[in-house]
């Protein structure tokens, strides 16, 4: 590893939109990945795990890939096979043709990685159950991670699996929460970013079939079912991509243009407003009407990175490049 390259971990629930986020940071010259951990969400976990194998095999790569939480810390497993299929790739049959799975579990890879890669770079692309598990396991790893970038929340709002919770928080609500008040430095990266103009729209999608490259074929084809699926639940037509517009600010963090550092707070308690990621935008937690409910996440959370608007002709010119 040179000292240009920074040390990343990926955590994932890998289906379609994470298995081209995946290959935007194993193309990336900004990045080292130290290892690729799955958890339980949009597949369940040993899915997560071959979707990944499958998506460093197509990459050419020889990035470590550990399998982790198969359900969330409370609750029963609620999958969206639905939105991207029941191999969470379309149901197109991708599947390694060789690599298995490390024989360590996530946690205990994450926990390692960490402690020998003070400095390392943590990115979720899934529920957040192994990083909860391990901050709970170790809690020095805190101070050995820079960054925490999270795909996940619906800051100030709407949901994408409730009116009120982005779908990676609503899995595993209780291990957001442990996660949010472990005093990581948290960059919220939330699902809204990847909608209306941010989404691949058909010239887009042109643009990167006429690359006619294995990996520009796979992402399009990948996304098949999470573009007939995002059409159904939003009336908007395109492929929307959370996790990659995740991974490319983690790689390139001009991409985000407005940001703003503020708590927050994870619902657990209310089935209605489950997962729900409540941000103290106007700064009021601290008003004397608020302190008592607030009192765990100002004793113990820092503020995170809200990221609010995104360049969205850089994001998808990174996506081409990582696809050429």
């Amino acid at each position: 590893m040179t000292s240009s390259r920074r040390t990343i971990l990926i955590d994932t629930d890998t289906a379609s939109d994470d298995a081209v986020a995946l290959i935007m940071a194993i193309r990336s010259p900004r990045v080292d990945i130290a290892a690729i951990t799955t958890v339980a969400g949009n597949v369940p976990v040993d899915q997560a795990t071959r979707n990944a194998l499958y998506t460093v095999e197509l990459c050419g790569a020889k990035v470590p890939v550990y399998t982790g939480a198969a359900k969330p810390l409370l609750r029963e497993l609620e999958t969206a096979e639905w939105f991207h299929g029941l191999d969470g790739l379309s149901d197109h049959g991708f599947a390694p043709a060789a690599r298995v799975a490390e024989p360590i579990h996530a946690v205990d890879a994450i926990i390692a990685t960490v402690l020998a890669n003070p400095g390392v770079e943590i990115i979720t692309l899934g529920p957040l159950t192994n990083l909860a598990v391990a901050i709970a396991r170790e809690p020095r790893i805190i101070a050995n991670i820079a960054r925490c970038v999270v795909m996940g929340g619906a800051p100030c709002c709407e949901g994408n699996v409730t009116p009120a919770a982005e779908f990676n928080i609503w899995v595993d609500p209780e291990a957001a929460r442990i996660v949010f008040l472990s005093g990581l430095r948290i960059e919220m990266i939330g699902w809204q970013l990847s909608r209306f103009d941010a989404a691949l729209q058909d010239a887009d999608i042109k643009r990167i079939g006429a690359l006619n490259t294995p990996l520009a074929d796979f992402a399009i084809r990948c996304n098949s079912a999470a573009a007939a699926a995002y059409q159904v639940q939003t009336g908007e037509v395109g492929i929307s991509l959370p996790d990659p517009i995740a991974m490319a600010i983690l790689l390139d963090p001009r991409l985000s243009l407005s940001s703003s550092r503020h708590f927050v707070s994870i619902e657990t308690n209310s089935e209605m407003t489950r997962g729900m990621t409540i941000v103290d935008r106007l700064g009021v937690t601290t008003d004397q009407r608020n302190h008592l409910v607030w009192k765990d996440v100002l004793a113990s959370a820092v503020p995170s990175d809200i990221c609010w608007e995104l360049d969205i002709a850089g994001w998808k010119k990174a996506l081409a490049d990582s696809l050429r």
